[in-house]
C-alpha cells in the first residue's frame, strides 16, 4: 500500500528537499519507506492533566517504531480550566478548542502526514483533538493521560473543587483559615485530569465511547503502569490503521455519536458534552442537533453517580469497570455494531466487560435515575435551548420559581455573594457571558462553588448564557440561547421579575406578559464588545450560538 507521505517523500526528484530536511534531524532511508505518524502532544507543565503526556509520548513513539512506522512529534496548546477560573483568563478556554483543532490541521496537512496519535486529557483539549481527527479524516487514535488520585480531608476523599467550596466557607465564617489552607494543600496529590466527572473526564470517556480510544483506556489513573501499556498499544495500532485505511469518519458516525451521548447520560457527565459533541458531529459531517440529546436523555437511565454528585471519584469508577462496564450494562440501548479504532465493533470490544463495584455502577434494572443526567430546556427565556443537569439538582427543586437578581458578568455576581446579597429562593441571572458576549462563554464555576460554601447552592438557581463546569452541583441552567449579546430574552430580564424553572416539563420562562417582553426587546441596544482586539475579538465575530456547538463559521 502507498500512503500519502510517500507521494512526495518517495519521489526521487521532488522529494529531495523534504528528505534533506528530515535527514538534518536524524531521519534515514528506512524512515522514508514507512508511514509518517504524527504524535500530537498537548504536554505542558501548566495543566496537570497534560503533565504526564511527555512520558506517554515516549511509549507511543516506541509502539509506532515497533510496528513499522516513522513517528514525528509536535506540540499544541492545552489550557487548564481550573487555573483559568475566576478571572479574565477563562475567556480564552473555550476558544482554545478551535485553535487546537486548527493547529493540528495545519501541521498535519502542511507536512502530509499519514496518521495521528492524539494526546490530550482536559476540558477543551479532548474535544479539540477529536474535532481535528474528524475534520482531517486521516487514521487517528486518542490517548489521554488519565485522572488524578483523590485528595483526603477529615477521613474523606475530596476533589479539587473543595478548594473553592472552602473559600466560600472561610469567607462566610464556617471554617478557619488553617482548615481552608489544609484543604488547598490536600486536594491534588498527583497530576492528572481532575478527580470528578467534570468535562475533562467526561470527554475522555466519550472518546472511548465514540470508539476513538482503545477499550478500557479512558479512566486508567495517571500514575498506573497500565497507562504506559495503552500508549504503546496505541502507537502500534495506528500503524495498522494507516495500512488498513481505517479513518475517523468510519468510526464517528451517527451510531457512535448516539452511543457516546448515551454513555454521557448514563454516567451523569458534564453539561459541556452537549456543545462538544455538536462540534465533533459538525466536523464529521454527521447531522446531529441539540434536540437529539433530549430524545436520547429521556430513554437512557443514569446508572453511575460520580464525584461531585457522590463520594465516588474517578479511581472508584475505574475500579468499578469504568466505560466498558457502563457500556456493557446499557448495551441493549447502544449500536453494538458501531466500528472502533480496534477494527472491531463496540459489542465485540465489550464482551468481557462487567460491573465490579455495583455501589458505583448500578445494574440497568436498578438505575440511579430512570432517565439521563442532562436535560434540554426551552421556553420564552430560552427560545432555542438551555442546558441543565437534573442529576446535580435536588429533586425537590426540579420545579422552582423566584425573583430575578440580574448581573451582567461573573465578577458582579461574585462580589454580590461576598456582600451577602444573595438570598434563598433567588433566581440569579448572569448574562453577557455567552460565546459572543463573554466573549468565550466562561464557566460560572466559581460563583456556584462559592454559593455551595455559603450554604446557598441548593436553595437558589443560577441561569446564564455562559457555561458551568461538569463538577458543579446545585440549581443551574446554562448555555441559554440566543445569548444576551445577540438580543436573546435574557438581555431584558429585570431585578424582581418572576422566573419559573420546570425541569420535568423542560421549561424556562420569564413570568412577564408577552407585550412587556416585546416592549423591552424593542428598546434593547447591544452593549459595546468587552474585548475589541486580539484573537477573542475575531472569535466573537465568527462564533455561533451554543445551540449549534459554539463552532466557528
Amino acid at each position: 500500500m502507498t500512503w500519502r507521505s510517500a507521494s512526495f517523500i518517495g519521489d526521487p526528484d521532488k522529494g529531495a528537499l523534504a528528505r534533506g530536511l528530515y535527514r538534518s534531524m536524524g531521519y534515514n532511508d528506512e524512515n522514508f519507506k514507512k508511514p509518517f505518524i504524527a504524535i500530537v502532544n498537548t504536554w505542558n507543565d501548566i495543566c496537570p492533566g497534560q503533565y504526564n503526556l511527555k512520558r506517554i509520548a515516549s511509549y507511543v513513539r516506541a509502539g509506532i517504531e515497533e510496528n513499522g512506522g516513522t513517528p514525528c512529534e509536535f506540540g499544541t496548546i492545552g489550557g487548564c480550566d481550573g487555573i483559568a477560573q475566576g478571572h479574565d483568563g477563562m475567556h480564552y478556554i473555550l476558544p482554545s478548542r478551535e485553535i487546537i483543532a486548527a493547529s493540528i490541521e495545519i501541521m498535519v496537512q502542511a507536512h502530509m502526514l499519514d496518521g495521528m496519535v492524539l494526546l490530550g486529557s482536559c476540558d477543551k483539549i479532548v474535544p479539540g483533538i477529536l474535532m481535528a481527527a474528524a475534520r482531517l479524516n486521516l487514521p487517528a487514535i486518542v490517548v489521554n493521560g488519565g485522572p488524578m488520585y483523590p485528595g483526603h480531608h477529615n477521613g474523606k476523599d475530596i476533589d479539587v473543587n473543595e478548594t473553592a467550596v472552602y473559600a466560600g466557607k472561610y469567607r462566610s465564617g464556617q471554617c478557619s483559615r488553617e482548615e481552608f489552607e489544609t484543604v488547598e494543600r490536600a486536594a491534588c496529590p498527583t497530576p492528572g485530569s481532575c478527580q470528578m466527572i467534570g468535562t475533562a473526564n467526561t470527554m475522555s470517556c466519550l472518546a472511548e465511547g465514540l470508539g476513538m480510544s482503545l477499550t478500557g483506556s479512558a479512566m486508567i489513573p495517571t500514575v498506573d503502569k497500565k497507562r504506559m501499556d495503552v500508549a504503546r498499544q496505541s502507537g502500534r495500532r495506528i500503524v495498522d490503521m494507516v495500512k488498513e485505511g481505517l479513518r475517523p469518519r468510519d468510526i464517528i458516525t451517527r451510531k457512535s455519536i448516539e452511543n457516546a451521548v448515551r454513555l454521557g447520560m448514563a454516567i451523569g457527565g458534564s453539561t459541556n458534552l452537549i456543545m462538544h459533541i455538536l462540534a465533533i458531529a459538525h466536523e464529521a459531517k454527521v447531522p446531529f442537533t441539540i434536540d437529539d440529546y433530549e430524545k436520547l436523555s429521556r430513554t437512557t437511565p443514569q446508572i453511575a453517580r460520580l464525584m461531585t454528585a457522590s463520594q465516588y471519584d474517578m479511581v472508584d469508577f475505574y475500579e468499578a469497570g469504568a466505560v466498558p462496564a457502563v457500556m456493557h450494562e446499557i448495551l441493549p440501548l447502544l449500536h453494538g455494531d458501531a466500528l472502533t479504532v480496534t477494527g472491531k465493533t463496540m459489542e465485540e470490544n465489550l464482551k468481557d466487560a462487567r460491573i465490579l463495584r455495583p455501589e458505583v455502577i448500578h445494574p440497568l434494572e436498578d438505575p440511579v435515575r430512570p432517565d439521563g443526567g442532562l436535560a434540554i430546556i426551552k421556553g420564552n427565556l430560552a427560545p432555542l435551548s438551555g442546558v441543565c443537569k437534573p442529576a446535580a439538582i435536588p429533586v425537590e427543586h426540579h420545579t422552582f420559581e423566584g425573583p430575578a437578581k440580574v448581573y451582567d458578568s461573573e465578577e458582579d455576581l461574585t462580589q454580590a455573594i461576598y456582600d451577602n446579597k444573595i438570598e434563598k429562593g433567588d433566581i440569579i441571572v448572569v448574562r453577557y457571558e455567552g460565546p459572543k458576549g463573554g466573549p468565550g462563554m466562561r464557566e460560572m464555576f466559581t460563583p456556584l462553588e462559592l454559593l455551595l460554601g455559603y450554604g446557598l447552592a441548593e436553595d437558589v438557581f443560577l441561569i446564564t448564557d455562559g457555561r458551568f463546569s461538569g463538577s458543579n452541583k446545585g440549581g443551574f441552567v446554562g448555555h441559554i440561547s440566543p445569548e444576551a449579546a445577540e438580543g436573546g430574552p435574557l438581555a431584558i430580564v429585570e431585578d424582581g421579575d418572576r422566573i419559573r424553572i420546570d425541569i420535568p416539563n423542560r421549561r424556562l420562562d420569564l413570568l412577564v406578559p408577552q407585550e412587556e417582553i416585546d416592549r423591552r426587546l424593542a428598546h434593547w441596544q447591544a452593549p459595546e464588545p468587552k474585548i475589541k482586539d486580539g484573537y477573542l475579538s475575531v472569535y466573537a465575530r465568527l462564533v455561533t450560538s451554543a445551540h449549534y456547538g459554539a463552532i466557528i463559521k
